[in-house]
């Protein structure tokens, strides 16, 4: 499962001409950014006393407690954290044909 998991990402990234040690490479570094954008894109709809009350959350390690808070506070957070990622990839997809 991962293997064709890894290979859909890099077709969807546009990386599969390169050898298999760049492709993990850049699949892991596309990855933390796009964790990054879509986590950025959720809190966006927390006021900022709903972002400290999301830290302390998140900050006990649990992810269910995390997972309830969103679902309260962020209703859709999973299609806004698609969309970021979605637009990560397209952004990776642009830069790409630019170079």
């Amino acid at each position: 499962m991962p293997d064709e998991l890894t290979k859909q990402i890099a077709a969807d990234l546009g990386i599969t001409d390169l050898s298999a040690d760049e492709q993990q490479q850049l699949i892991s570094q596309f990855g933390e950014v796009a964790l990054k954008a879509a986590t950025v894109s959720v809190l966006e709809k927390l006021t900022p006393e709903k972002r400290e009350e999301f830290a302390k959350i998140a900050g006990g390690g649990d992810p269910k407690p995390v997972q309830e808070f969103l679902d309260k506070e962020v209703p859709g957070h999973e299609d806004i954290a698609k969309a970021a990622v979605a637009e990560e990839v397209r952004r990776f997809r642009e830069f790409q044909t630019a170079s």
